[in-house]
Parts: structure tokens; sequence; C-alpha cells
């Protein structure tokens, strides 16, 4: 943790807020919209994120630390473990659980056993419930989803919002500096992540992969920028590597006559160039890493296990 700046005002608030959820619920889509920019992947795939991922709110009567964190889910991979541990962590870290949940849909088994886990590794932490995609349901049906969320856990309150069209998002926020304690300014007032840009560049073309992938290629992908460095004319040239574990699924990520990989790269550049606000020269390869999802080795050298 970085050092503590001093506020003088006594009723500055602080803390670090938890954005817990299935995918494609909109925990990214909620992160981007405080931040004002793309810092965080936004996917219907589950796995998007492997690691906790901090989005910065300084205001002068609060800093906000957002946490999304990585889906908890079974598995029976090494990477799998590492990829629960960091979502548990940032339960046990956190001042206040952000449960985001989708209110034109009834609560299913994903979510309970989410709201289960919730109790046992962060039962004393507050929770507000977010009832996201307000606009895609009807009121009388909104009612009847959200009694059956507010059933899954004992939540404090709970706020309805729509991520996309942000509609809700200054209660939301009001309420969260409601709920965190009063504290001391963690990061410089300029910082809005404590994510490198090519950390985050790894996440957008995994997001892309799997995208235009589908089921083809599940999760057995990693994604490592080997190079994020400005060139001639200012352009961004980011050089990354997409890890397989078969030669079968290379050819599928490469496609016929490089169409896939071409298809990807292009949807990846635009999110770069995006997140970056500068113009991007996307170079994308294709490695097969035989079982790396399990290899020790490999997980501690690209930073996927708390293993030392």
């Amino acid at each position: 943790m970085v050092d503590e700046i001093n506020r003088d005002s006594k009723s500055y608030k602080s803390g670090y807020v938890a954005l817990v959820g299935k995918p494609n619920v909109g925990k990214s889509t909620i992160l981007n919209g405080f931040i004002g920019q793309k810092i965080a992947a936004v996917s219907i795939k589950p796995q998007t994120t492997r690691k906790r991922q901090l989005g910065i709110l300084t205001r002068e009567d609060a800093q906000i630390v957002f946490v999304d964190t990585p889906g908890l889910h079974s598995g029976e991979f090494k990477l799998s473990e590492f990829i629960n541990e960091e979502a548990r962590y940032a339960l046990m870290d956190s001042d206040l659980i952000l449960y985001v949940g989708d209110v034109s849909q009834f609560p299913d088994e994903e979510d309970r056993k989410l709201a289960e886990e919730i109790l046992q590794v962060a039962g004393q932490v507050r929770r507000l419930l977010v009832l996201n995609k307000m606009d895609l349901v009807e009121t009388g049906l909104s009612e009847a989803h959200a009694k059956a969320y507010q059933e899954l856990l004992s939540f404090e309150d709970s706020i309805r919002i729509s991520a996309v069209t942000a509609a809700g998002r200054e209660d939301l926020l009001t309420k969260i500096i409601e709920m965190l304690p009063e504290g001391p300014q963690y990061f410089p007032e300029d910082q809005i992540t404590a994510t490198y840009e090519r950390e985050i560049a790894e996440d957008l073309i995994r997001a892309a992969a799997l995208f235009h992938l589908r089921d083809e290629v599940p999760y057995s992908m990693f994604v490592r920028v080997n190079e994020y460095a400005k060139r001639e004319e200012d352009i961004l040239y980011v050089h990354a590597t997409l890890f397989v574990e078969r030669e079968s699924q290379k050819g599928i990520v490469i496609g016929m006559g490089g169409s896939m990989i071409k298809m990807i790269g292009t949807s990846a550049r635009k999110e770069i160039e995006e997140m970056s606000g500068e113009p991007v020269y996307l170079d994308l390869s294709v490695k097969v890493e035989k079982n790396w999802r399990n290899n020790p080795e490999f997980l501690r050298r690209y930073g996927l296990s708390h293993d030392e």
C-alpha cells in the first residue's frame, strides 16, 4: 500500500470498495463509468479479469478505491486457485462490498454460491445491493427480481441503476461515500489505477479474443504484452503473445489466412486506443504452451500464482 496522504478535513471518507457479481452484470462498466475512461475490460465471458484491478476516484470529500474482482468459479487448474484467491483477498480487504445483480432476471445458483462465499470470507464487511440494468425490465417484474436478490444476503441498503445510461450513478456514488469510514487519502489525486497500461492492454486483447472466438478456445488462453512503447511518429507499438495449450487451438486463433487474428487485432487495437488516447500499432503472435494453466513455473513467471 502507498503512504497515506493526510487530509485536513476530519470528515474525509476513504476506503476500498469491492465490486462483486457474475460475469456480464456490469461491474466493469460501472467501474469505467466512475473513473471516466476504460481501465477494465468489458466482456460477457467469465475470467476476462484474472487479477484484482483498482480504479481510484478522488474527490474533495472522499477517495474511493474500487476493486474490480475476478469471478469466483470452480475448476481443477492451478490457475483457478489463483483467480479464486484474488477474489477472496479483495473481499476480505474491502471496507464495502457492492453486490451487483442483473435486475432484469432472477438470481440463479451462481448468485447463491457467490452470496455464500461472501458470508464465509467477508461476513462482517458492509454490503450494498446494486441492481443494474433497470433500463431493460418493466417495473413490476423488477420488483420481484429485486426481492429475490434481497433474500440472498442481509444488505444494508439497495439501489437501482443503469450502468450503460448512467441513470442512478450519482445516487450510487452518494450512497457509497455515506457508507465508507472516515480515513486518509491513500493515492495521489491524479492516479486512477494501480494497474499499468500494458496490463490493461492484456485484458483488452483477451476480451477481444474471447468475443471473436466464442467457445472455440474457452479459457485456455493467456495474453502477455511483450512490448508497450512509443515508436516513430508518436505511434504506440504494442506486441503481444497469445498463449494457447494445443496446436489445434493455435490454428483456430490464427484462422484461415490469418483472418481470425486480424479480427482480434482490429477490435483490441480500438480498445487500447480508447484506453491510452494514442494511435496504436498492435502486433499479435500465437504460441503453444502445453498445459500452462497447471504449470507452476509458467504461472509464477507471469504473476498468476501467489506461491513464491
